[in-house]
Formats: C-alpha cells, sequence, structure tokens
C-alpha cells in the first residue's frame, strides 16, 4: 500500500453516518427485442473460482465514443446497437458466425468467456464471440455494418482449437497501430488432458464424481493490428501478438496508458511474463507458526509443551442479553440438567450423567449459585439444550437479561480472572473461575463444541491441537465492535503490472520498492465519466474509501511520467456501509459519488446505492436508493453513464438487464 498514502487531512474521523436524500429522477424501462445472456457454461468441466467471479463482474454493456450509443451482443451472438439519445432504438448490425467444432472432448473442457467488445472510435468496434474469433466491424451512424476482418487466438503448445478470450481495451499506439488487450485462461498440455480424462470420467453413468482441483492461471495478450487493415478474406487470420504476460487471476482492469507509452493491468496477482519462475505465496505450516505470548505466560516453560485444554465456555452480549454457551456430552438428556436464576446467582447443575463419559478431561458445568458479574432479571432469563446428535457435544444456552440494559458486561461471573492459586487444591475452582474472553460473534458461541471435539480426538491420538480455545473468538480489546471478517470481504485485493509497449517491465517501474505491493480497491471510475480508467481509483483504508487520482512526474533523466497517486477525496465508512449490500454486482465511481448496483433477479428488482464524498469534519453525508429493476427486468448485466444534455453537473445512467433497458435521466 505504500503507493497510495492517505493524506490525513482529508480524513473524517469525526464522521457519524449517511443521511437518505430522496432523488426522483425520470426512469424509463424498455422491453429489449433482443435478449443478451449469462450463459457460457459449454462444458462438464467445472469454472474455476476466478472465472465465477470474472463473468459476475462483466460489464456486457460498451459504450461508444459517440455520443448517446452503446453495444451488447444478444444471446444469438447478433451485436446490437442501442441509440439512447432519443427514444431508446434497437438495431440489429452484425451475426457473428456460430463455428461449429469437430473436436468435441476439448470443445467440452474448454469452456466459451461471454461476447466481449471494445471501440477504436465512433465507427469502428472489436468484438469477440467468445469462441476465440474477434471480428473488427465499421459501424456506421446508420445501417448495418461491415466486416472489416477477423482473426482467431491460438495456443499451439495447448491446442489446436481457438482459444476463447475476452476483450479488455483497444487503443491506438501510434498513427498506425492499434493494440488489442486480450485475457483467456491458460491450458498446459498436462492440465488440459486431466480435464480431458475427467470430463469423459464424468460423463459416465457408472462414475459418480473424479473432480480434481486445478490450479488455474490466466494469460493477458496484445494484440497488434497495422491500420488501414485490409478487407476481410476467406480464412481468419492468426492475432499478431507483441507480448503476454500470465497470473493467477482475470484482470480487472487492463488499459494503455499514453501518457507514460505503457499499459497498466490490475489484478489480484501480477502478471509475469512467460518463462519467468512463478513463486506461490507462502503458506506456514504448523510446526512454522509461532504463537503469540499471553501476558505473564512464559512460551519456554516446558510445562507449554502439553496440550492447551478449551476454555469451560464461550459467551457474547448484545445491549440486553449475555449468552453463555456450555459444551455437553450429546447424549444428556434434558431431564438431566438443571439452572437456576437469581438477580445476582447462575447455577448450573447436569445431574445423572455417568461418570466414565469421556470428555477430554473436561470437567462438565457445576456452578451452585455461582455470582455474576452484573444483575440480571431470573423472570425473563431463559435456558435451552441443542443436542445436536451427530456430534459428541451439544450445546446447553444460557441466556441473562440484563437488569442495567446497556451496560457492558467485563465477564460473565464476578470472580472471572481474578484466581491466582496454582494449588492443586485450587485447580478446579480456578479453573471455573478462568479469565474467558468474549466471543464477538453470536454465530461462533457453537464453535466450542467444535473445538471440544478436536480436543478431545487430539488427545487419543496424540497430535498437536495448538491454538484450540474459543472457536475464533477474540478478547474485544484487540478487536472493538467492528466485524472484521465482514468487512474484510468488502473490496478485491488487487496488485498493479506495468507493461512496456514491446512487453518488457518499464525501467522506472522495476525501481520502485512497492511495485507488487497490493492494495483492496473498492471500485473504478464509472464507464462513459472518465476516458482514462486507470486516472482514478477508490482504495480501502481501514472502513473509508479513499479517491486517488493518478498524477504524473518526470523519471529522473527521461521524459516519461511516472505515476504518483494522490489522495483527493474520501468517502467515510464506504466499506462499512457496502458490507451490507450482500448483492452487489458493480461498483463504479465519479468524482463525487459511489455507485453500487445491485445483481437483482427476475421477480425482484434490484437498487442502486448512490453515496456522495464527504468534506473533512462534515458529520453527515448523503445517500440515495434508487430501483433500477421493476421485477421484470431480470438480472443486471451492464451499467453506463451519459452526459445529460439538460445539465452540466448531471448524468444519465444506463442499465442493461436480462429484459429491460432501463434509463435514468438527470441523478444530481
Amino acid at each position: 500500500m505504500a503507493d497510495f498514502i492517505p493524506n490525513r487531512e482529508l480524513l473524517n474521523p469525526k464522521f457519524e453516518g449517511y443521511k437518505l436524500q430522496v432523488i426522483s429522477p425520470e426512469v424509463a424501462r424498455h422491453g429489449l427485442p433482443y435478449k443478451p445472456t449469462q450463459v457460457t457454461t459449454s462444458g462438464r468441466s467445472p469454472l474455476s473460482l476466478q472465472e465465477v467471479q470474472s463473468r459476475i463482474t462483466h460489464n456486457h454493456l460498451v459504450l461508444s465514443p459517440a455520443p448517446g450509443r452503446a453495444l451488447y451482443i444478444d444471446a444469438d451472438h447478433r451485436v446490437v446497437v442501442v441509440d439512447i439519445t432519443k427514444s431508446p432504438r434497437f438495431d440489429v448490425v452484425y451475426e457473428l458466425p456460430v463455428a461449429i467444432s469437430t473436436a468435441q472432448t476439448q470443445s467440452e473442457t474448454i469452456h466459451r468467456e461471454y461476447p466481449s467488445a471494445a471501440f477504436l472510435a465512433d465507427d469502428t468496434a472489436f468484438v469477440g464471440d467468445g469462441r476465440g474469433s474477434l471480428y473488427i466491424l465499421s459501424i456506421p451512424a446508420h445501417g448495418p455494418a461491415t466486416l472489416v476482418s477477423s482473426f482467431e487466438l491460438f495456443d499451439r503448445e495447448a491446442t489446436s482449437l481457438p482459444l476463447p478470450f475476452r476483450i479488455h481495451s483497444v487503443a491506438r499506439v501510434s498513427d498506425g497501430t492499434v493494440v488489442a488487450l486480450l485475457s483467456s485462461r491458460h491450458y498446459d498440455t498436462e492440465v488440459l488432458s486431466s480435464l480431458i480424462q475427467e470430463t469423459a470420467a464424468t460423463s459416465s453413468p457408472h462414475l459418480r464424481h473424479l473432480h480434481h482441483h486445478h490450479s488455474s492461471e490466466f494469460d493477458v495478450w496484445a494484440a497488434r493490428f497495422t491500420f488501414p487493415l485490409n478487407m476481410m478474406q476467406i480464412d481468419s487470420g492468426i492475432l499478431d501478438i507483441v507480448w503476454r504476460r500470465r497470473g493467477e487471476d482475470v484482470p480487472m482492469l487492463a488499459v494503455y496508458d499514453a501518457s507514460r507509452s505503457a499499459y497498466a493491468l490490475i489484478g489480484s496477482s501480477t502478471y509475469r511474463e512467460i518463462g519467468a519462475p512463478h513463486t506461490p505465496a507462502y503458506e506456514p505450516s504448523p510446526d512454522e507458526i509461532a504463537p503469540i505470548p499471553r501476558a505473564g505466560e512464559d512460551l519456554d516453560a516446558s510445562d507449554n509443551t502439553t496440550l492447551a485444554k478449551p476454555y469451560p465456555y464461550s459467551w457474547t452480549q448484545t445491549a440486553d442479553v449475555v449468552t453463555v454457551a456450555f459444551p455437553l456430552p450429546s447424549s444428556t438428556p434434558k431431564s438431566s440438567i438443571s439452572v437456576l436464576f437469581s438477580p445476582t446467582t447462575l447455577t448450573v447443575h447436569v445431574k445423572g450423567v455417568p461418570a466414565d463419559i469421556d470428555v477430554g478431561g473436561v470437567r462438565l458445568p457445576h456452578y451452585s449459585a455461582k455470582q455474576l458479574w452484573d444483575r440480571v432479571r431470573p423472570s425473563t432469563s431463559f435456558w435451552t439444550w441443542d443436542r445436536e446428535g451427530e456430534h459428541k457435544f451439544g450445546i446447553l444456552s444460557v441466556h441473562l437479561d440484563k437488569m442495567a440494559e446497556g451496560q457492558k458486561w467485563m465477564h460473565v461471573f464476578a470472580a472471572a480472572g481474578t484466581r491466582t492459586s496454582t494449588s492443586s487444591e485450587a485447580a478446579s475452582e480456578e479453573y471455573d473461575d478462568m479469565d474467558v474472553p468474549e466471543t464477538l460473534d453470536p454465530s461462533e458461541l457453537y464453535l466450542i463444541r467444535e473445538a471440544l471435539e478436536k480436543y478431545t480426538e487430539a488427545l487419543r491420538t496424540g497430535e498437536d491441537a495448538s491454538g484450540l480455545g474459543l472457536g475464533r473468538g477474540v478478547p474485544s480489546l484487540a478487536q472493538g465492535e467492528m466485524d472484521d471478517e465482514v468487512d474484510d470481504s468488502v473490496g478485491r485485493l488487487a496488485s498493479f503490472t506495468w507493461v512496456s509497449e514491446d512487453g518488457s517491465t518499464p525501467p522506472w517501474w522495476k525501481k520502485k520498492d512497492s511495485s507488487t505491493s497490493p492494495f483492496n480497491f473498492l471500485s473504478t471510475a464509472f464507464p462513459g465519466t472518465d476516458a482514462k480508467l486507470v486516472a482514478s481509483l477508490v482504495v480501502k483504508n481501514s472502513i473509508d474509501g479513499l479517491l486517488y487520482a493518478a498524477e504524473g512526474v518526470q523519471s529522473g533523466g527521461g521524459d516519461t511520467i511516472v505515476p504518483e497517486w494522490k489522495h483527493i477525496g474520501t468517502f467515510p465508512a464506504l466499506a462499512f456501509v457496502l458490507a451490507s449490500k450482500r448483492d452487489t454486482r458493480f461498483s463504479y465511481h465519479t468524482q463525487n459519488a459511489i455507485f453500487a448496483f445491485e445483481n437483482g433477479s427476475v421477480d425482484r428488482g434490484g437498487n442502486v446505492y448512490i453515496y456522495r464524498r464527504s468534506s473533512p469534519n462534515q458529520l453527515w453525508a448523503k445517500q440515495s436508493v434508487l430501483k433500477v429493476g421493476d421485477g421484470n427486468a431480470g438480472s443486471l448485466l451492464g451499467v453506463c453513464a451519459l452526459k445529460s444534455n439538460n445539465k452540466s453537473d448531471s448524468m444519465t445512467i444506463v442499465c442493461l438487464c436480462e429484459n429491460q433497458l432501463v434509463v435514468l435521466y438527470d441523478i444530481f
């Protein structure tokens, strides 16, 4: 993250939240005469996680440089141009040929991509059919398109079939040279042969499952074209590849930066040169993990080699209830459990449990009028017994209704963490009064059962169960009140890779110490609002979203402009509010707002959530919610933005859904 240094003067630690601002733009919904599709799976072999994620975030709507025009490819591989200047008009300008492959086994193994496209100019578009062919179309203002030329992408080392690819961007790098950036999944001979065998095996009714996990890698190709191109010949040409890079994910962004005469690739991994050694992420073995000592703990002491015993219970709290979870053998009948409440004490007895029950040396709960940390209401406190017969342990949950609502408990029992005696006579009592940290996530109360089962199994087999304790619960002092697991899932971890025009690494990028430093980005510029898509990013910083703009400084002794990222604005608590949007498909930003689009579905239309930027020390910022689908639109497949004709500071958002084109006029 060394490249993305926040400006503390632009941060807003006093921010309190977003207030709803109701806006009512004109919304027009138009049925699609030519419908797109999300179906691409072409065989029985499974898609990798990276491929699934790439398909989810694929924007099917491509904006033309010509005002008010966009393009998409429908389910029947027809290129449809949409004129949005007035009432939307849908024109089929070209129909992509559908190739028939004779290599059936390989074609079932190599998945098709979504059709993709990119405009070079108002009247020139590069279109990929998702099967390995690229078509360059001349699209006039009116009438059908003309096919200028067609090409195919091959990786002869892996397969004789055209390689499905996705078009990311097209740029003119000189007067007569155009370069298109493509990406495809990499299939080496060994992996492809294994996938073919799996496909053949799983198609047999006599075999149930034979799925092996293969590490997926992806290639980025720079294909060069010399303009003007010759008109289409009988056979498709083979793409002229200038350079090729390989990484572990589909690029999230791949564009040409003319000011630096270099290509910028953003992905969850860096993209190395073909043949360069691959350095996998290092994962330490259990023996190499060094535990962090607690206060007063000596990790070098000889008795620390013994297996750590799990806590006797797990607990969490809300403003008005403390919930305590005790593990009991699942064979315990409910009639044997006795729980009594008083305003200041708790009694828990388990009667009639045979003495030979093996609970791994963990003593069953036995509390007689145990003093609580604070007062409770006995009449509204209760307990439940979850037997969980398929497990060795069940969970006895005791719910204590706080007398002082809003009071934060430091412990369950008043004596917790106060025992200092280590004598054998006090060992049992000390175990009951040990300092048990609060489990912040209530759903993790049940992990104490899994901890005990692993603990008792480790005692039986002699294996190391290091780190077993109270599930994944952590002391409140360390984690505060945030749900870090949910907050960490917001955004995507990414890294920059800069590539020179000839495919080498730029000298100025080699010199940067942070050339491979990962960062967590939340959004890219809204398509249609920024001609240089790499010029701005929103990067996660704690729970905020920081807006960075790419500025340049002259490299030492040369004319090359080295990219430097400047923090120009802040979206306070953006990661926190986006964490609650579990159906988000697209996240884009302008200079003043973030737009989070829900996927929606056939029977439930999605929304777009708009969050405005705030000034430093501003306590509140504005947010708005707009309905995109009406229940009949289907899933959202693509979005773009147009400058509004009516107002200079507003824009029109165009949303391509499965069944409708939704236009939101004059936002702001």
